[in-house]
């Protein structure tokens, strides 16, 4: 039961987008096109997936203050902990690579379109910010993280593509020049995360 608040709570609640402003760049960037937005989301949500558990365990088991007591008592005092961001980063830039080849290999238009952004999921800051709030929170087990991960990355998902259904739409819309673009869609972003907002008041 905690484990389904907690993904209820990192999709609506503590949405990377609306609640930590986590991924802006990509977010503004790829929201033009619903299939684009879609594509983006799945392949951030399965590096969630795929990136917390690996770190989780590597933080568990190597890099907290005695963590690797496990090889014997001489290891009980090590403390790794100052390679937690750059493992981190190793981690997501690896799994990242691979999805890069997997997307180009299966689905070379939505490779296209996708263009830079997709090798920079790895220096995607929603991934890496799930990684320091896994570090943060303490979870009790691999399989809370990847409920967290799989939660985060929904969240994510839900917000560029309610994103960039709405601008498809405008499209069609007679909008002020001056907020035109980019203009209009801070301002959509903005009512987005209060409209998340109302979700504070969930009990869970």
């Amino acid at each position: 039961m905690e484990d389904l608040n907690l993904f209820i709570k990192s999709i609506f609640i503590d949405n990377m987008i609306f609640a930590y402003f986590l991924g802006m760049c990509s977010f503004l960037a790829v929201s033009k096109n619903v299939k684009t937005a879609f594509g983006l989301g799945i392949a951030v949500t399965f590096m969630l997936v795929v990136t917390l558990p690996i770190n989780y365990m590597l933080d568990k088991y190597l890099l907290q203050p005695g963590a690797m007591k496990w090889l014997g008592e001489e290891f009980a005092t090590v403390d790794l902990s100052f390679l937690a961001l750059i493992m981190f980063i190793a981690v997501i830039a690896s799994i990242t690579q691979l999805v890069e080849m997997a997307v180009e290999k299966f689905s070379p238009s939505l490779y296209a379109s996708l263009g830079i952004f997709l090798p920079l999921i790895a220096v995607n800051c929603a991934i890496l910010g799930c990684a320091l709030f896994m570090q943060q929170r303490d979870f009790g087990s691999a399989w809370t993280a990847t409920v967290y991960g799989a939660g985060s990355g929904i969240g994510w998902m839900l917000a560029i593509v309610g994103l960039a259904a709405i601008r498809e739409k405008l499209a069609y819309s007679n909008i002020p020049k001056p907020l035109r673009g980019i203009g209009i869609t801070f301002i959509l972003t903005g009512l987005m995360g209060i409209a998340f907002m109302s979700f504070l008041g969930i009990k869970l």
